[in-house]
């Protein structure tokens, strides 16, 4: 390794140190196998701006219908009364990451968050406009100029855009269209939360950045009590890399240890961590360290590693990693999973296409007609879940003899998405009622086949 190169790398590395009393943490960008694990893990975020433009059955394939009470997911409707599949989904998610921190720390907050993934988005068009973090400390360091004025509203434009976009693209799901955007024609909701989501994701992408990892966020706090000397993180390898030592003239004094103190890992870290003082909490394991660690050490011909993701045990006591099916918290985080990942699915693929109660008219509960006969008061409450109106027929069943209805109960009509009642009157004389009171209505339609048995009473 030349002694320019050497003399680059601690130049860098001391332009980091003089940073350090910045409010914004200018990261270096560096190519490497973790850069690259980070650009693909960012598509996770691709679905968020693809299904709202995706139409589907004559509307979107993901649509919150909040004024019809209707969540559409391609051709599944889900209404209010199948709401216990979001607890689901909301705790599916909560111990999915607790497992994902159990096992390999922050990945999370590394590869996913929102917050991480847009600071990213935003970082790459400030270092593209305005230059490498040395320029831009130079740039923040010199008087306001034409060139300075014009690089940093060039920056903000670009990064309210960004902003404005992902704003709208979450109204979409809700119904709104661009067309309304471009039309005015708002209501002051929607207006009040793009602008709050637009202001959201300008200020702490664009501005907090870091800070909102190191001080907002409540998971940085009680990741500590996730993790556990088996959790895999980015680590950095002491009994190797001390004592330090700075590389003169391509060589290092005897007793170093592989660590030439270049500051390289410091630079790169989008919260200004040093992992060489062990794990704090504001490492949000993304591994660009170790990309800049292992390129000092392709440079000084060191063997890589010096910083990699290994476990605490691994590193101190040289314990192989357990086997995550034999770690009992993870044994427990995933046992959850599956519950409720199986009382998901199971939900998914057996939401019936219509709702059917049948309610027994309490007050009274029978009425005994001129005749003698015995009738009682039924209202049948139902509601199309699917998206498409239907036509359906109600029928009863039962051991009573001569039961009979005193009004028609064929080809009702059901709205999509719109609750009908439909009163039913059932009578039968009390000789040929018996001991049999069971009362079975029947729903039938296209596709459509349900039972809801009730009670006949009678003196």
């Amino acid at each position: 390794m030349s002694d320019k190169n050497i003399d680059l790398l601690y130049l860098e590395g001391e332009e980091w140190k003089n940073s350090l009393n910045e409010k914004t943490v200018h990261a270096k960008r560096m190519k490497g196998k973790f850069r690259n694990i980070k650009w693909a893990s960012m598509l996770v975020w691709l679905p968020f701006f693809t299904f709202a433009y995706i139409p589907w059955d004559g509307r979107q394939a993901i649509l919150f219908d909040v004024e019809n009470r209707q969540y559409h997911l391609f051709n599944i409707t889900i209404f209010p009364q199948d709401i216990w599949m979001l607890a689901m989904v909301l705790l599916f998610l909560a111990i999915l990451l607790a497992a994902m921190t159990t096992l390999l720390g922050r990945v999370f907050c590394g590869y996913f968050c929102f917050q991480t993934v847009w600071t990213d988005i935003y970082t790459w068009f400030e270092n593209l406009i305005e230059g490498p973090p040395t320029k831009r400390r130079k740039l923040e360091q010199e008087g306001w100029s034409l060139n300075k004025i014009s690089l940093k509203i060039t920056k903000h434009i670009v990064w309210l855009i960004i902003a404005f976009v992902s704003a709208v693209t979450w109204m979409l799901y809700f119904g709104v269209t661009w067309g309304d955007y471009f039309s005015g024609n708002l209501s002051s909701t929607t207006i009040s939360i793009t602008a709050s989501i637009t202001a959201g994701a300008y200020i702490f992408a664009g501005h907090l950045r870091e800070q909102s990892c190191l001080w907002v966020c409540p998971y940085a706090r009680i990741q500590g009590v996730m993790t556990d000397k088996q959790s895999i993180m980015p680590t950095y390898d002491y009994l190797r890399g001390e004592p330090r030592g700075k590389l003169t003239k391509g060589s290092t004094k005897d007793g170093n240890g592989d660590c030439i103190d270049c500051a390289q890992c410091v630079a790169v870290c989008p919260t200004g961590v040093d992992i060489r003082h062990g794990q704090e909490y504001g490492c949000i394991t993304c591994g660009l360290c170790i990309d800049a660690c292992d390129s000092v050490m392709d440079k000084i011909n060191k063997p890589r590693g010096l910083i990699r993701y290994t476990s605490l045990d691994e590193m101190r006591y040289n314990k192989p990693a357990m086997a995550f099916y034999k770690r009992p918290r993870v044994i427990v985080y995933s046992s959850i999973l599956v519950i409720a990942l199986s009382i998901l699915t199971y939900g998914l693929f057996n939401i019936a296409p219509v709702e059917f109660n049948v309610l027994h008219d309490r007050q009274p509960l029978f009425v005994q007609l001129s005749d003698g006969s015995i009738r009682n008061k039924y209202e049948i409450k139902l509601l199309n879940k699917t998206h498409k109106d239907q036509i359906v027929s109600i029928n009863f069943e039962s051991k009573i003899k001569n039961l009979k209805s005193q009004n028609a109960l064929q080809s009702i009509p059901l709205k999509n998405g719109v609750p009908k009642s439909v009163f039913v009157y059932l009578s039968a004389f009390e000789k040929d009622i018996g001991n049999e009171q069971e009362v079975t209505f029947i729903i039938e339609g296209e596709g459509i086949s349900k039972k809801y048995t009730s009670s006949f009473f009678s003196p």
